[in-house]
C-alpha cells in the first residue's frame, strides 16, 4: 500500500518555504506521494453544485489557488523520491495539446513521477470564466483529450482529427519518461466516471463523501469497485490492469465517524480501526490510498504528518 496527501494550494504552508518543509517532511517520513489540486479562477457567484458537500456549497469559495501544474514544478525541483499526483486535474480547463506538454515536461524533469488523477469538472462558472470548452460537453471532452495525451505522448508522427482537437505534421518532443505516459486514474464516484475508469484510464481514484454516490465504508467501496471491473470487461480490458486508489477527504483525529447508514466511517477511529481498513482495501487490490492532512496552520500540518507516520506509516 502506498500512501499520500494533498499539499495545500491556498492558505497556510501555500508558499515556497511551507511548500518546502512539508515535501521534504513527507520524503523523510516515508509518504509515497503528494498530490494537488485544480481550480485556476474562482468566480464570486458560483451557483454550480458542488458535489461533495451536503448542501452543495464550495468550501473555497475565497478563491486564493496555486496553479496545480506550476506548483507540480516547483514540487518536483524540491523532492527526489515522492510521486506527483493531480488530485485531480480539470481536463477540460486546458488546451489538450498544452496540456500534454506540459505534463510531459513535468514527467521528464521529475525523472518520471508524475501520476495523473483527472475528471471532467463541475463548476460551470469556471469554465465560463477561463474560456473552456462547452461546460454541457465536458465528459466528451475529457475523453477525446485524454486520447489526444496518449497519441502525443507514444506517437513519433502523432495525427488527430476530432470533435474538439485536430492536427498533424506535429513534432511532439521530448516524450514523458513514463512509457506511455503517467498512469491516468478517473476520478469521480458517477456512473460516467465509472466507465471513463474502465474504458480510456488506467485507474480509478474515487472520493469517500460524495453524498450522492457514497463510498464512505468499505462495503460501499467494494459493491462500486466491482461495477469498474464490470464495466472494464464488457469494454475487454482486464480488470487486472487497472489501479484502484481511494482519496479519504476526511481528517483522522483518532475518534470514529458514524455513517448515516449507523456503520464507522471507514478510515475514522482507533489506529487499530485504520490498520484494519487499510488490510480490506489491500484485500480489495487498493494500492493507494490518500489521506486528509491539512491543518489550519503550517504547524498543524507537519503534526498531522507526524502523528500518521508514526501511528500507522510507521506498523506497515
Amino acid at each position: 500500500m502506498k500512501f499520500g496527501f494533498n499539499v495545500p494550494v491556498r492558505g497556510p504552508g501555500a508558499d515556497p518555504v511551507g511548500m518546502t518543509k512539508i515535501v521534504l517532511r513527507a520524503e523523510s517520513l516515508g509518504y509515497d506521494y503528494i498530490a494537488v489540486t485544480d481550480h485556476i479562477a474562482v468566480p464570486r457567484h458560483i451557483n454550480s453544485h458542488y458535489p461533495y458537500t451536503e448542501n452543495g456549497m464550495f468550501p473555497g469559495r475565497a478563491g486564493e489557488y496555486l496553479e496545480p501544474l506550476s506548483l507540480m514544478g516547483f514540487l518536483a525541483g524540491v523532492t527526489n523520491r515522492v510521486q506527483l499526483l493531480t488530485s485531480i486535474l480539470v481536463v477540460p480547463h486546458r488546451p489538450a495539446v498544452l496540456a500534454a506538454k506540459m505534463i510531459s515536461s513535468l514527467d521528464v524533469m521529475s525523472n518520471g513521477r508524475v501520476i495523473l488523477g483527472i475528471g471532467a469538472g463541475w463548476m460551470r462558472e469556471e469554465f465560463e470564466a477561463i474560456d473552456a470548452p462547452n461546460f454541457d460537453k465536458r465528459g466528451e471532452v475529457t475523453d477525446e483529450y485524454l486520447q489526444v495525451f496518449r497519441i502525443l505522448w507514444t506517437e513519433q508522427n502523432p495525427t488527430f482529427h476530432g470533435g474538439h482537437v485536430n492536427f498533424d505534421d506535429l513534432i511532439f518532443e521530448p516524450k514523458p519518461v513514463q512509457t506511455g505516459g503517467p498512469r491516468i486514474w478517473a476520478g469521480g464516484e458517477s456512473q460516467a466516471a465509472k466507465r471513463r475508469a474502465a474504458t480510456v484510464a488506467d485507474g480509478w481514484y474515487p472520493v469517500g463523501n460524495n453524498p450522492k454516490f457514497p463510498l464512505d465504508t468499505i462495503e460501499r467501496y467494494s459493491a462500486a469497485q466491482d461495477e469498474v471491473k464490470e464495466l472494464s470487461r464488457k469494454a475487454d480490458r482486464d480488470p487486472a490492469t487497472l489501479d484502484f486508489a481511494y482519496w479519504a477527504i476526511w481528517p483522522w483525529t483518532g475518534e470514529p465517524e458514524i455513517t448515516e447508514g449507523g456503520e464507522r466511517r471507514v478510515l475514522t477511529g482507533t489506529s487499530e480501526d485504520l490498520m484494519g481498513d487499510i488490510r480490506r482495501f489491500e484485500d480489495r487490490g487498493v494500492d493507494h490510498l490518500s489521506i486528509m492532512l491539512l491543518g489550519e496552520s503550517l504547524d498543524k500540518i507537519l503534526d498531522n504528518m507526524d502523528r500518521f507516520a508514526d501511528q500507522i506509516l510507521s506498523k506497515i
